[in-house]
C-alpha cells in the first residue's frame, strides 16, 4: 500500500511540474533531497551508534533485567497472561527502554524481535493477537523521556537549545498513548467478542 502511495505522490509531481513547466525543479528537489537525506542519516549516525552501544551494554551487564523487574507490574497489565521471563517480555521491556530515551531508530530491531516472540505463542497464526495490538500502540505512540533524535536533528540544524521542546514531547506523547492504548483496549475487548460468537456458532 505505501509503495502505492508514494508511487501516485511522484506520479501527482511529475504531471504537476509538466503542467506549470517546472520539471526542472522537480528534477532539482528531488536531487537535492537525495544529498540532504544522505547529509542527515551521517550526521545521526554518531548518536545513534553511541545509545545503541549504551543498549548493548546494559543487556550485557543485566540491567535490562533490573529493569524488567520494574516494570513487571505495567507487564502484568498491559500484557495479561504474558511469561515475565519469556523472549517476548524481555523484547518489550527493551523496546520500551529504547523508546522512553527517544532512541527510535535503535527500538526498531527490539520491536521486530518482541514480535516474533508475540508471535510464538500467538495461538492464532493467521491474525495478531491483543499482545501484538497492544505492543505496535505503544511502539508507535510511546513515551520519550529524551526525545534523543529529535534533538540531535535540531542540533545539527543550528538549534540553541535543542532539548527545549521536552515538556512538549513529554506531553503530547503521554497523551497519544493514552489515547492509543484506549482504543487498543476498546479494539480488543470487541475482538474477543465476536471470536467467542464465532466459537458459540461452530460449536455443535
Amino acid at each position: 500500500m505505501l509503495n502505492i502511495i508514494w508511487a501516485a505522490i511522484m506520479l501527482v509531481s511529475v504531471i504537476c511540474g509538466i503542467a506549470t513547466g517546472r520539471i526542472g525543479d522537480v528534477s532539482n528537489a528531488a536531487l537535492d533531497s537525495g544529498r540532504q537525506a544522505v547529509e542527515l542519516c551521517i550526521s545521526l549516525l554518531g548518536s545513534i551508534c553511541f545509545w545503541s552501544g549504551i543498549m548493548k551494554i546494559a543487556e550485557k551487564s543485566g540491567l535490562t533485567a533490573i529493569i524488567g523487574k520494574l516494570c513487571r507490574p505495567l507487564m502484568r497489565l498491559l500484557f495479561p497472561g504474558l511469561r515475565a521471563d519469556s523472549h517476548a517480555a524481555g523484547a518489550i521491556t527493551m523496546n520500551m527502554s529504547a523508546n522512553l530515551l527517544g532512541l527510535g531508530d535503535a527500538a526498531t530491531p527490539l520491536g521486530i524481535e518482541a514480535m516474533k516472540g508475540l508471535q510464538e505463542i500467538n495461538p492464532d497464526k493467521s491474525t495478531v493477537s491483543s499482545h501484538m495490538v497492544t505492543f505496535i500502540v505503544m511502539n508507535t505512540a510511546s513515551i520519550q523521556l529524551l526525545p534523543t533524535t529529535i534533538a540531535a536533528v535540531r542540533a545539527e540544524h543550528g538549534a540553541a537549545s535543542p532539548m527545549d521542546i521536552l515538556p512538549a514531547v513529554l506531553l503530547s506523547s503521554v497523551c497519544s498513548l493514552a489515547v492509543g492504548l484506549a482504543v487498543a483496549a476498546l479494539g480488543n475487548v470487541s475482538c474477543s467478542r465476536r471470536q467467542r460468537l464465532k466459537l458459540q456458532k461452530q460449536a455443535p
